[in-house]
């Protein structure tokens, strides 16, 4: 073969293997892009899932407000899922519906919001009548004068309120036992219907009755029954471990069995009966009661949800790493957190944030995220399922309402969950 021929050959083996060289990089690189990307997407999807899992209560009682269009955002970015209102975020029903009319259209459309409030009735009432709202009577009161046909007309009423202005959730209904009738956060207050599990479970599923007949979801609260306790966990650590019976289980088991449980609102109590040994923190931090009580057990395959997060019974107790963590690795789908006493509107943030740390750390934790997420999509689902029922109270019922209920506005009460 002649030098030039010679020379050719190598000039195109260089060429070549120069061409080798150059493509498996750019492959390489080019893998290792996708498998970037695949994993920011993993990673906002993740973030978007949690973001439903997070309702916030928040500062203002206009559309304007600094505070509301904090939230607003914070919905649209899908930051958050839902939304709390208290007594200081409301003015009158042209605002308020202003004001939910945004929530709803900030809202991704595949995913609507949770708008809450505390509308018990009793002393637990955000919306009042100076507000424009009709007075509803305490769950105790109901019980003891009302039959069940007339709670359900009375619930009626509530109900079809809270939709024309706006609402797609109520807490309530309280479905703890009045085992101890001097209970500071329960009993003295009117908001258990009985002392009879049953007699519990027979108005309190009036109640969520009365709700889905306007396309407003409802939470059975507190589990597993607060109503022995001699504290409020809103102050501290409560224990009802000596007071607690199996009886107060009972309004849940039965109304779950019913299938007339949207939600099931999580108490802030230590119960060493139900908790394992050793176990410290309160059930709504447990694994055990949660995972094996309420889901085994009892077959709950809803939405769970915290109580505030930000309560003294946790804040004391717990840093915010800790309740958040355990929180959702106990089960709790929904994580609520008040912004009562010492807002912090960029919250669901840290919450994120924290979540995202933890599970990275925890594919089970990951996998609890990924179920959440799951139960509170179906829940929403349901939203806008059923018909809203006009507000038209039959005969004069709103009016004997109003001539039977005692002063609203003497109750002082503004955070109570």
């Amino acid at each position: 073969m002649s030098k030039r021929c010679i020379s050719t050959v190598f000039g195109f083996v260089l060429l070549a293997a120069f061409g080798v060289f150059c493509v498996l990089p750019t492959s390489s690189t080019a893998a290792t892009q996708e498998d970037a990307d695949a994993s920011v997407e993993d990673l906002v999807e993740l973030r978007n899932k949690i973001g439903q899992m997070i309702m916030v209560g928040f500062l203002g009682d206009s559309p304007k407000a600094d505070g509301f269009q904090k939230v607003r955002q914070q919905l649209q970015s899908g930051t958050i899922g839902g939304v709390l209102y208290l007594g200081r975020n409301l003015r009158n029903q042209e605002t308020v519906r202003r004001m939910n009319g945004e929530l709803r259209a900030a809202s991704p459309s595949r995913l609507p919001v949770l708008i809450a409030i505390d509308q018990e009735g009793g002393v637990v009432q955000r919306l009042k009548r100076h507000h424009g709202f009709p007075h509803t009577l305490s769950a105790k009161q109901i019980a003891k004068q009302s039959s069940l046909a007339d709670a359900a007309e009375i619930y009626g009423v509530l109900a079809g309120g809270l939709a024309e202005w706006g609402f797609t959730l109520n807490l309530g209904p309280v479905v703890d036992v009045d085992v101890n009738p001097r209970n500071p956060i329960i009993g003295r207050l009117g908001r258990s219907y009985s002392r009879d599990p049953d007699r519990v479970a027979a108005y309190g599923g009036a109640f969520v009755e009365a709700h889905r007949k306007h396309g407003v979801l409802t939470a059975l609260k507190h589990f597993p029954g607060h109503g022995s306790s001699r504290r409020d966990s809103h102050k501290g650590a409560v224990d009802v471990s000596r007071s607690w019976s199996e009886k107060e289980l009972e309004p849940f088991r039965k109304l779950i069995v019913e299938d007339r449980a949207d939600i099931i609102m999580t108490a802030h109590v230590i119960n060493r009966k139900l908790q394992g040994k050793g176990e410290r923190g309160p059930v709504s931090l447990s694994k055990g009661v949660l995972s094996r009580v309420l889901r085994e057990d009892l077959g709950f395959g809803g939405v769970i949800m915290s109580d505030d997060l930000q309560m003294d019974a946790i804040r004391r107790n717990h840093s915010l790493k800790d309740a958040i963590v355990k929180a959702v690795a106990a089960g709790t789908d929904i994580i609520l957190f008040a912004n009562d006493n010492r807002p912090d509107p960029n919250i669901p943030a840290k919450v994120a944030d924290i979540l995202l740390e933890a599970s990275a750390k925890d594919p089970e934790l990951a996998q609890m995220i990924a179920a959440a997420h799951d139960r509170i999509v179906a829940l929403k689902a349901r939203l806008g399922s059923v018909p809203k029922v006009a507000l038209a109270p039959s005969g004069d019922l709103e009016a004997w309402l109003s001539e039977i209920a005692p002063d609203p506005d003497r109750c002082t009460l503004e955070y109570v969950q």
